[in-house]
């Protein structure tokens, strides 16, 4: 028997790989002639084809016939043929349609011009790379999710971008009017216009004819020398209308449920599918459909239907969370109630859909904190398991084991909870990367591989078996175990250590936990080599990245004290490079606004006045607040400004699994407000309180009392141990607080192990923190000494001396702030 398959994307490849899997007794020999001059790729990672990644899926084995560049272009259903571009015709026994879908584009005035194009295929891609060179500006229609990504990657191409969608607010399919409201927010905060309830009317052209800017619908004017129209997609359905096999009213095969056309011998899978009246435009449910096909194929009594599908999704759209499951539009009318949160400061927005006696989940929106999605989808027609404000706020965690059966726990690939229980049990899978392997779930998008993580983990537990604790599937270790391996083997390089005790090339996981830990360890400047590539965002420039683009410059002052003229400097410093000045609630002086290029003239100059980094970009210590303490009030009892620049100096620069804060109160009056920090400290008359593990935010936690009437000696070697304890064991991330709630004995083992040395560790904890102060030296103070590090410190790497243009400021109290509209409307 005979299979072609037309057309060769993600549907049609998970077709021929069903097939392979499950035809041992090769009925069927396999055809895919595509139009793409290359085999099937990720299309969903697309965007990622400009930094140089490899998107091609695996090659299909030897038994199946792959024919590239060359398009199909009629069927005859009476002789069962196609015939192809090239003058060919292939005989089928079975033909699937998976032809997938073309960009749509408005029909306006302009749309032909040179400089615009669509962003469906890599092609494209390489289009739109290769005429943005020596251009400046640049403009996406559509602000759904394949818009979004398309101005991010134009904007990555060194031009100023911006986004036209006519609908009122961003991902309107997938969002209600408060979570594009809070995405907007993320979006203009990276320097991108936003254009939103904004009809293009059409296309102008520049002096050389080819497009130089947009008009909008009232009289506005986007200035765009590349256009790029991501307004929605529509079904390659022409083959089939070529052949009169029905297809939808606004496009479309009609298919029935098993997937099949009205001619038994054809079906349809994917984006040019109408099933049951709809088009599907996300992966999941094109991977589903193929699934259906290749079971009828292989077995004609067959009943695999495809049941419709979750239109849940989960990403990092430039690099913020988003997440949309369910039926996030449901109101009053049809008896829901919306439960929501909105932090504007965060850029955090959450909403809940419950029935009407909040006891069942009908849908939600999550934005700028997506880490409850995958419980949260799971959820989704069943009861949930807490109020709705615990869910929101984190009381999903440990959700896992008792997950129904039938919950679909990977969208992508219709993986059920009791399919991921089955694998687990039947195989004897111990690991997540085993699970994805036998089951496929979490294989496509990941979302929801954290969910899979915890059905592992309860299955593990429940039968007895110790639960692995690997930091990803690179690495079979927790970050506490990598940091032994790190310290006790000497380890240099992440290469070196994924090398000697993991595998690939890792991942944003372990990377950045790697850099911690290696930094931690003190492994030279964390811009140095191979480190460099390995840093979280703000650390790439060693400052704290804004709203507009621009980055913030926090100096250190410790214990809030300066001099004259050291403010002199500051003012000084602000009143030339035009900066916004702030005193911030940690007692240091933070000046925003200023662009990349300009970080180490203004640097150069604060080094120079004996200022050095305050590490307010880093996982690192932030700053040890104080009161003036004995000296000046007269209820002090303590030094306390003088203890906490002591502190502030000895622990500076100490990279962590999470930022650290610390405080110093002079009396019991906690002026400083030590109780809420990592590790706070209040004066007695017999000496020092200690108290660890507090945290303010979200969840806020009262430090715990550790230790009473302390020396100054007897302080600082608890803190010492306390802190290097916790870099040693803690997980990637995670706060002293949630660290401290973890550890199995709590406060009481902690005090064992740091003061009653019950581990015999206490001389190493010693050690390691007289390590790091020896060898402290300031990280801006080395970058200026360095000029390799100095050329990183440009806003456009094929421009050094242009300064970004999309960067505006207004005046508001005196100082600057931030204009969220980089391109001109005019």
């Amino acid at each position: 028997m005979h299979l072609v398959v037309v057309g060769h994307g993600p549907a049609s490849h998970r077709l021929v790989e069903a097939l392979r899997e499950r035809d041992a007794a090769g009925t069927w020999t396999v055809t895919v002639i595509g139009e793409e001059p290359r085999t099937a790729y990720d299309r969903v990672a697309l965007t990622t084809h400009l930094e140089g990644a490899d998107l091609a899926y695996p090659a299909h084995g030897a038994e199946v016939s792959v024919v590239t560049g060359e398009r199909v272009t009629a069927i005859d259903r009476a002789a069962r043929t196609v015939t192809t571009s090239a003058g060919r015709a292939v005989g089928y026994d079975a033909l699937v349609l998976a032809t997938g879908s073309a960009p749509f584009v408005p029909p306006v005035e302009g749309r032909d011009l040179p400089g615009v194009f669509v962003y469906r295929t890599i092609d494209d891609l390489d289009a739109i790379r290769d005429y943005a060179r020596d251009r400046a500006t640049g403009a996406v229609v559509g602000g759904g999710l394949l818009g979004l990504e398309a101005a991010r990657a134009i904007q990555g191409l060194g031009l100023r971008s911006g986004v036209v969608e006519v609908a009122p607010w961003l991902m309107p399919r997938q969002l209600d009017e408060g979570g594009g409201a809070m995405l907007r927010r993320h979006i203009e905060a990276l320097g991108m216009a936003v254009h939103a309830g904004a009809p293009m009317e059409r296309l102008e052209a520049g002096g050389d004819g080819a497009v130089a800017g947009i008009a909008l619908a009232g009289g506005g004017r986007i200035d765009a020398e590349v256009v790029v129209f991501s307004a929605g997609i529509r079904p390659r359905d022409e083959l089939a209308r070529g052949c009169g096999l029905p297809v939808g009213e606004r496009g479309g095969i009609v298919v029935d449920a098993a997937c099949r056309t009205e001619d038994p011998a054809i079906w349809a899978i994917g984006e040019c599918a109408l099933v049951g009246g709809t088009v599907y435009g996300l992966v999941g449910p094109c991977f589903s459909m193929a699934e259906v096909v290749a079971d009828r194929l292989l077995d004609p009594e067959s009943t695999a239907v495809f049941e419709g599908a979750d239109m849940s999704t989960k990403l990092k759209l430039m690099g913020v969370d988003v997440a949309s499951f369910g039926d996030p539009f449901a109101g009053p009318d049809q008896g829901a109630l919306g439960v929501t949160y909105t932090d504007p400061v965060a850029g955090v927005y959450k909403k809940l859909v419950v029935s009407d006696d909040a006891k069942t989940l009908l849908g939600g929106v999550l934005v700028g904190d997506a880490e409850s999605y995958g419980t949260l989808r799971a959820y989704v027609g069943g009861n949930l398991p807490g109020a709705p404000e615990q869910m929101l706020f984190g009381g999903t965690e440990a959700a896992g084991g008792d997950l129904p059966g039938a919950t679909v726990i990977c969208s992508c690939n219709n993986v059920t909870a009791e399919t991921i229980r089955g694998a687990i049990a039947a195989e004897s899978l111990t690991d997540v990367g085993a699970v994805k392997g036998c089951t496929r779930a979490g294989t496509s998008c990941g979302s929801c591989v954290p969910l899979v993580k915890r059905i592992l983990d309860a299955e593990l537990t429940a039968a007895g078996i110790e639960v692995s604790k690997a930091i990803c599937e690179h690495f079979d270790y927790s970050r506490a175990e990598l940091f032994d391996i790190v310290r006790g083997g000497r380890v240099a390089s992440f290469t070196q250590l994924v090398q000697e005790h993991g595998r690939g090339r890792g991942c944003d996981i372990c990377k950045p936990a790697v850099a911690s830990i290696l930094a931690s360890l003190g492994n030279g400047h964390i811009l140095e080599g191979e480190q460099a590539a390995l840093q979280d965002t703000n650390d790439h420039f060693l400052a704290n990245l804004q709203r507009n683009g621009t980055y913030s410059v926090v100096p250190r002052v410790p214990g809030g004290e300066i001099t004259p003229e050291k403010l002199i400097v500051i003012g000084e410093v602000a009143r030339d490079f035009g900066l916004y000045t702030k005193i911030t609630g940690g007692q240091r002086i933070d000046l925003f606004g200023a662009r990349v290029e300009q970080l180490p003239e203004i640097w150069r100059r604060l080094v120079d006045a004996g200022f050095e980094s305050g590490h307010a970009y880093g996982k690192a210590l932030r700053t040890v607040k104080s009161c003036v303490g004995s000296t000046w009030c007269r209820y002090g009892v303590q030094d306390s400004a003088a203890m906490a620049i002591r502190l502030e100096l000895r622990y500076r620069g100490l990279r962590a699994p999470h930022k650290l804060k610390s405080a110093v109160s002079g009396c019991a009056r906690e002026c400083a407000e030590a109780q809420s920090k990592d590790f706070g400290v209040i004066a007695t008359e017999n000496g020092w309180n200690l108290y660890l593990a507090g945290n303010g935010g979200m969840r806020p936690r009262h430090a715990d009392l550790f230790a009473s009437d302390l020396s100054d000696e007897e302080l600082i070697r608890t803190i010492d141990r306390f802190l290097m304890f916790y870099i040693r064991t803690a997980d990637r991330l995670q706060r002293t607080a949630s660290w401290l709630e973890a550890l199995d004995g709590g406060v009481g083992y902690l005090r064992e192990v740091i003061v009653d040395d019950r581990l015999g560790i206490c001389a190493e904890l010693d050690a390691a923190m007289e390590r790091h102060v020896a060898a402290y030296s300031d990280e801006w103070r080395d970058t200026l000494a360095d000029p390799d590090r100095l050329r990183r410190f440009v806003s456009f790497v094929n421009a050094p001396q242009t300064p970004d243009p999309s960067i505006e400021f207004e005046v508001e109290r005196e100082q600057i702030k931030p204009v969220l509209l980089p391109l001109e409307v005019k």
